[in-house]
Order: C-alpha cells, then structure tokens, then sequence
C-alpha cells in the first residue's frame, strides 16, 4: 500500500546553502523515523512558500546515497497572507505496510506550530 508520509521545517533565510540543507536534515529524519529504503518510494513533492526562491530543495535529494532515481517534484504553496513563513514542506508517498497511525510526520523548527497534533518523540 502507498502512504504519504509528511513534514516541514523553515529556514531563516532564502540562501540556496540553508534551503538544501534544512531540506536533508529533515529528509534524513522521516527516513529514519519510517525506516525508508530508496527503493520503496514512489514519489516525492516538495512545496516552498513564496519567499523560497534562490534553490529547488529538491537538490538535497541527490546528497543522500542511493537516492538518486527516486522522482521528485517541486511546486509553490498558495499565497495565503497567514501562512507560515519560509517553508519546506515534503509529501513522500511510500511503499509499506506500516499503519496509517503509526506513520512518523515529521515537523522541524517553526513547522511544529503547522501541526503540532501529529508531534512524536525520537522512536529509533
């Protein structure tokens, strides 16, 4: 079964070293809180808010080993004036057969406040 598996986090500024960067801290981290393999993902979309403009987060994918035929998109959130500024969010749809309710979302730095509902301490 396919699951989609979520998170965010912001960066401080729209520099193209700290857009990867956040990007793979927290790529690393729903790989290892989902123990994912490369070879069960679909698919990935990773979305950016308006003043994320001097990188596609979607490099940080290629710094992670084995990863690099997994098919990843880039889009932009729509422009809601509330929004949470400076956020990477990742939808990765998954191969597993891990139930829906013990899917680790991820959420990092301000993203906490996007769904803190969904909040899970370190299970590695």
């Amino acid at each position: 079964m396919i699951r989609g598996i979520r998170g965010a986090i912001t960066v401080s500024e729209n520099r193209e070293s700290e857009i990867i960067e956040a990007t793979e801290i927290l790529l690393r981290k729903i790989i290892e809180q989902n123990r994912i393999e490369a070879n069960m993902v679909a698919s990935i979309f990773i979305s950016v808010t308006e003043d994320i403009t001097d990188s596609f987060p979607a490099k940080a994918i290629r710094l992670i080993d084995g990863w690099t035929y997994v098919p990843v998109m880039c889009m932009r959130e729509i422009p809601v004036p509330s929004a949470l500024a400076k956020c990477i969010r990742i939808m990765m749809h998954v191969n597993t057969a891990i139930p829906q309710e013990e899917i680790n979302h991820i959420y990092l730095g301000n993203a906490i406040s996007l769904r803190p509902d969904l909040k899970v301490e370190n299970r590695s």
